[in-house]
């Protein structure tokens, strides 16, 4: 069992967010099915929520277990915690990327975007990581001045930029 577990608060949309991030991580190219709803609890006749509505959506992506509360429109999700997606391929950056970006969410610089829920996501791929702790301080320096030009990351960019004389 998982120590600890991130706790969502959405204002409504608990289960909305959960069936969305399972479907996503289903979906990412290069990977087996790696998520899923594991339970709802619903809110009974003494609330506060609606009754038969989602209260918690416990649910799970790579392994990795989450809560989703249905609290009211009292918080909002910040910058200040985000979830980073370490990825293999261009192939899987750029369906995470279109994907958590469609239909209201928000690219920032980076790697960095927000969901349609508002929720903070870094999609890097691994090369990234690698470029910039090379060894040659140039490749490395390189590789960080092409990743600040860029929102969704570029591996062949970052490649080019790094190669670069």
């Amino acid at each position: 069992m998982q120590r600890i577990n991130p706790y969502l608060w959405f204002n409504d949309q608990a289960e909305e967010a959960a069936n969305f991030y399972v479907e996503v991580f289903n979906n990412r190219p290069g990977t087996h099915a790696a998520a899923k709803v594991l339970n709802v609890a619903r809110y009974g006749d003494a609330g506060p929520g609606k009754p038969g509505t989602a209260m918690t959506v416990n649910f799970e992506l790579d392994g990795l277990e989450f809560v989703a509360l249905n609290g009211g429109p009292q918080f909002g999700f910040t910058e200040a915690i985000s979830f980073l997606v370490p990825c293999e391929t261009q192939a899987e950056v750029d369906h995470l990327w279109d994907t958590f970006t469609k239909d209201g969410g928000e690219e920032s610089q980076c790697g960095w975007l927000k969901d349609k829920f508002g929720l903070s996501w870094q999609i890097i791929p691994n090369r990234l990581m690698e470029l910039l702790g090379d060894p040659d301080p140039g490749r490395s320096q390189r590789a960080m001045e092409a990743m600040l030009k860029m929102q969704k990351i570029d591996i062949a960019t970052l490649e080019r930029a790094a190669d670069a004389a």
